[in-house]
């Protein structure tokens, strides 16, 4: 059990990934999951398991971690996608770090197991972050995984409701001067399903295209 941490989940289509999400999340810990407009059942899949639901309709990555964290109930945050593909072991520590005032944000760095991430996948994000670590953002990853405390993340304004959120959380944290921690995160194959972003060149170029625009665009500094 993790005191005082909320998980969020936002989920597009993942009924079949949840159940075995859910039952490998640290006991005791309350779980939202965001449906951001899913077909499948992923809303009643997940209240079945135990989980908070609420809906967030307009699709976009962003948007349902933006409902997550409006919705959240506890000081602390964490959110991880729920394909299954992050071990949330790593939780408990990151929580830590935070809640001690070691770190403003807490952030994973994913080590693969093989086939979990093409290599298409694996090269964008690389590029993506020498850039932000180029703006001294110290990061090797784009917290795929993180944790925070849910009124400082708010209050950053991230503007983004598509996937390129995480970037633009890193570089206004960056710019707010956050102190942030990376911890190494076992990466594995998606439980169940197919992912929008990585699961396709298209996807993973569609993404690392936007993200590099919201680099170009930003005024964030």
């Amino acid at each position: 059990m993790i005191a005082g941490v909320e998980i969020v989940l936002p989920c597009l289509d993942e009924a079949d990934a949840l159940p075995a999400v859910l039952a490998e999340l640290p006991s005791g810990c309350p779980v939202l999951v965001v449906d951001n407009g899913s077909t499948d059942g992923t809303a009643a899949v997940a209240a079945a398991h135990g989980a908070r639901v609420v809906v967030e309709p307009r699709r976009g990555y962003g948007a349902a971690v933006h409902a997550g964290l409006l919705a959240a109930r506890e000081e602390l945050v964490a959110v991880l996608d729920g394909d299954g593909s992050l071990d949330p072991a790593v939780l408990g520590p990151m929580a830590d770090v935070v809640r001690a005032g070691g770190a403003e944000l807490a952030v994973g760095r994913r080590v693969p197991r093989p086939g979990a991430w093409p290599w298409h996948a694996r090269a964008g994000n690389a590029v993506i972050a020498a850039l932000l670590r180029s703006r001294g953002v110290p990061v090797h990853d784009i917290a795929p995984i993180r944790v925070g405390r849910r009124r400082a993340l708010l209050d950053l304004g991230v503007a983004d409701r598509g996937f390129g959120y995480p970037l633009e959380l890193l570089l206004r944290a960056g710019a707010a001067g956050w102190r942030l921690h990376e911890v190494e995160v076992a990466y594995r194959p998606r439980a169940g399903g197919r992912s929008k972003v990585s699961g396709s060149v298209r996807g993973t170029v569609r993404a690392a295209r936007d993200m590099g625009r919201l680099l170009a665009a930003s005024g964030i500094s």
